[in-house]
């Protein structure tokens, strides 16, 4: 199977080969169809699964017929970097079409996306917000809004903009066709699916729950006792791009600082960074200018970044819908990956949470040779324990080792780690 089967316009063909893209992946099987058919979708997708082309190519090739230069699909999004990622793969899949895609979110000038409006554009993706200031001002007319987009609604809701959604959904038109995304389905977004959706099709791959081909572990340790771990291990451990998360803003700066000091290629992500310092930290990541990049859960949102091969939870998260976004940064594209999370003896309740998910138990680990200071983590908590030996740390958990190759020191490896000569390298496009 591949695009053929859609039939698109041949300028949005020429775009999906500039791109790469092969193969649709299962929720583009499913819901492009769908959307091409005009239905309301409701899909259920878990992060890097390809839920961004599935309702982007049908949008353009709607867009290949009609007027030009007026807003006529609306893609609503909860963070900056989410919104980017979306713009980019508009422009990138529809640049033989003459679409235009405008972003519009707020920590930039409000003038210049202001601007950029008045030249006209047939896609906006914009973070709430910033939408509804320049809606209260007059500056765009949403009355001409053939399709609207929810892309990751649950996090719109867990940020507070649900009173923000239902006020842009009064300047939109009510004879709309509907496309709203989740990784999660609380009750509280399956209400607000319910109340705006008209006969939907649900689309759904899988568990909501993070991809089979993530592999988990849970590595007990104190609050004390977290940062050398982690020192010791990225020393340990052979990795490709490596994604840290912490709880606060305040603690990614300083881990940064400390990860910088200790000789690694490392960027913090937190919200109050401005846009232009946070995207130069994704593209860094992305370009393998930065090995490592520390975030919180709200500044990750959006990364689409190739071949994270670790994710490593700093700080646990506050519940099991986080966890499943933040390990949805690597494992993407049906790539492998690993997660390492940091659990302290408060964190049991929430591990078992997670794996009740997982429908199975997450393996306990101790890394070797690392003084625990009297911490005896086997007692503290449940589930399977072991200690991970130095031939298993030397890899990336499907059985490929280090190999032993040098490099100075933010050179141009995109995503290769260089750590006391090892490096590696992951395999694949991770698209």
């Amino acid at each position: 199977m591949n695009f053929d089967q859609f039939n698109l316009d041949p300028r949005i063909n020429a775009g999906i080969k500039d791109v790469g893209y092969v193969t649709p992946t299962p929720i583009q099987k499913q819901a492009i169809p769908e959307v091409l058919r005009g239905r309301d979708v409701l899909g259920l997708a878990q992060t890097g699964t390809g839920k961004t082309a599935a309702f982007m190519l049908p949008i353009l090739q709607r867009l290949t017929k009609g007027p030009l230069r007026h807003v006529r699909a609306l893609i609503v999004a909860p963070t900056r970097e989410l919104a980017e990622q979306i713009h980019e793969t508009a422009v990138e899949l529809g640049k033989h079409a003459r679409v235009r895609s405008v972003t519009v979110y707020g920590g930039v000038s409000k003038k210049r996306q202001v601007e950029a409006l008045r030249r006209g554009a047939e896609i906006v993706v914009a973070c709430p917000g910033r939408l509804l200031d320049i809606a209260g001002d007059g500056d765009i007319d949403l009355s001409r809004v053939e399709v609207l987009v929810l892309d990751e609604a649950d996090r719109m809701c867990d940020m507070g903009f649900l009173p923000d959604i239902k006020r842009i959904l009064k300047l939109v038109p009510a004879r709309r066709q509907t496309l709203f995304f989740s990784a999660t389905m609380p009750k509280e977004i399956r209400q607000l699916a319910g109340s705006i959706l008209k006969d939907p099709v649900t689309v759904q791959i899988g568990m909501i729950a993070p991809a089979k081909t993530v592999s988990h572990a849970i590595y007990p340790v104190t609050h004390k006792l977290k940062k050398n771990l982690l020192l010791q291990m990225l020393d340990q451990t052979a990795t490709g791009r490596v994604l840290i998360f912490t709880k606060t803003k305040r603690r990614a700066r300083f881990l940064a600082r400390d990860l910088e000091k200790k000789g690694h290629n490392v960027s913090a992500l937190q919200g109050n960074m401005s846009q232009n310092r946070r995207q130069k930290a994704i593209n860094g990541f992305r370009d393998g200018k930065y090995d490592i990049l520390v975030a919180t859960d709200i500044a990750a949102r959006g990364i689409d970044v190739a071949e994270i091969s670790h994710v490593i939870n700093y700080d646990m998260p506050d519940t099991v819908d986080a966890y499943t976004h933040r390990i949805g940064r690597t494992g993407r594209a049906y790539e492998t990956g690993q997660a390492f999370t940091f659990a302290v003896p408060d964190d049991e309740g929430l591990v078992r949470g997670i794996e009740r998910v997982l429908k199975k138990p997450i393996e306990r680990r101790q890394l070797p040779g690392f003084d625990y200071a009297g911490y005896k983590p086997d007692k503290r908590n449940g589930g399977k324990q072991s200690t991970v030996n130095s031939e298993r740390a030397a890899t990336n958990g499907n059985g490929r080792r280090s190999r032993g190759n040098g490099g100075p020191k933010g050179g141009s490896g995109r995503g290769r780690r260089r750590r006391r000569g090892r490096s590696y390298a992951p395999q694949g496009n991770g698209r």
